[in-house]
């Protein structure tokens, strides 16, 4: 009697650890089952195996659908930021021959050029030589498509150089609304284009001109105390911001540096070697490389306002520092700069790795602390004083910084 009641016992005790099992099993299953469900509805996952750079463009590609809808657009605009990040985009396939960033790509560009060729929502006699930037990425797809009203959009952006008023010294203005004004982020939204076309289908004839850009910028923006370079100048000294005596902004901004960093590295590929200008331009980039160096953060990252890092309100901002890594990467690559700067180029990208970015439990990358936008001038009117930098929107996924991220990436070949 004894044994039976133990025997008994004992199955009792067998049924309730199968009942425990199962009821785990069961809530394990409906974990499982609300995992994937959660999963199909964020799209699809993007794997950490993937380098750097295809992660960022995955992330990119799963927030917006569409290349127009970066940065939250509500509706499609010809712009340089997009722009930039089509171009990080162009040698990320060229990089990988995966056809889904080319079509990406493509599809921007196919939202406004029509089979005229003609640009939605461009207007040439704006003189903006921020819309030239997005024309970079036309080049390969004429050559990839043989498509000829991609090829007629090209010269219309040229069509706005050739009449882009300037500077009693020859700069080109910033835009018409801002007259005898250079910007340092003019060069780049610029000069690269105007160098590939003048090479391209003008046998680099106005290859002087493009180096005359970067020498006026460099002359009246340099400043001899910290080896840095001001945001912008003045040639008619009649803006409010404008230094008196030398037409300067009044301040170093970040991104400023980056634009023209990315603008000379960008620019040399089309400087044929025993071009005399060539040389001038390497000096700026090592020049520049020099000094940025200086102001590097232990972090690996850069100062919205590099030469007051502790000033009270200033941060690490992440496009100007991806534009810097960026650029010190390839300027070594190229064999523009010394070996030497590899090391500031990887310490600036781990240092976005590490501090700024953000991966999400499906692998989509978030990069935050990105400066939204800053200019001079204007309504409501932008003084260039270090408070204003410092008080500028900070965001994350913004274009700026998405693009530079995506270009590092691939030059230092993470």
């Amino acid at each position: 009697m004894k044994i039976r009641n133990s025997i008994a016992s004992m199955g009792w005790r067998v049924v309730l650890v199968e009942l425990v099992v199962i009821i785990f099993v069961s809530c394990g299953q409906k974990q499982k089952e609300g995992s994937e469900e959660k999963a199909a509805k964020t799209g699809m996952s993007i794997p950490d195996t993937l380098k750097w750079s295809e992660r960022m463009a995955l992330s990119i590609m799963k927030r917006n659908p569409e290349a127009w809808q970066v940065d939250d657009s509500a509706k499609p605009k010809w712009n340089y930021k997009t722009g930039l990040v089509m171009f990080a985009f162009e040698k990320l396939y060229n990089a990988t021959n995966n056809e889904k960033y080319f079509n990406y790509e493509k599809g921007y560009t196919d939202k406004f050029i029509d089979s005229a060729g003609t640009i939605a929502t461009y207007k040439l006699t704006n003189y903006n030589i921020d819309n030239i930037n997005s024309g970079k990425i036309l080049f390969e797809l004429y050559y990839n498509t043989k498509d000829e009203r991609y090829l007629t959009a090209l010269q219309t952006l040229r069509k706005q150089l050739e009449g882009q008023p300037r500077t009693p010294s020859g700069g080109f203005w910033h835009k018409k609304i801002y007259p005898d004004q250079m910007w340092l982020d003019g060069l780049y939204m610029g000069e690269p284009f105007y160098a590939y076309y003048t090479v391209k289908y003008e046998e680099g004839k106005n290859l002087d001109d493009v180096a005359l850009q970067f020498q006026l910028v460099h002359d009246h923006t340099y400043d001899p105390k910290t080896g840095l370079y001001f945001h912008a100048w003045d040639e008619s000294k009649k803006m409010e911001w404008a230094n008196k005596e030398t037409g300067a902004a009044p301040n170093i901004w970040l991104r400023a540096l980056g634009w023209y960093s990315m603008a000379l590295v960008d620019a040399l590929d089309y400087f044929p070697q025993d071009h005399p200008k060539r040389s001038q331009l390497i000096g700026y980039l090592n020049e520049l490389s020099e000094a940025i160096v200086k102001y590097q953060d232990k972090s690996g990252l850069w100062y919205q306002v590099p030469n007051m890092q502790d000033k009270e309100g200033n941060y690490l901002e992440a496009s100007g520092s991806a534009m810097l890594a960026y650029s010190l990467a390839k300027g070594v690559n190229k064999g523009y700069l010394p070996e030497s700067y590899q090391k500031a180029a990887e310490d600036a990208f781990n240092g976005l790795i590490t501090q700024l970015i953000v991966v999400e439990p499906d692998g989509e990358l978030h990069l935050n602390q990105i400066c939204k936008s800053a200019g001079l001038g204007g309504n409501p009117y932008r003084d260039g004083s270090f408070e204003y930098y410092v008080n500028e929107p900070i965001v994350s996924d913004n274009a700026h910084g998405l693009g530079p991220f995506i270009l590092a990436a691939l030059q230092l070949n993470k």
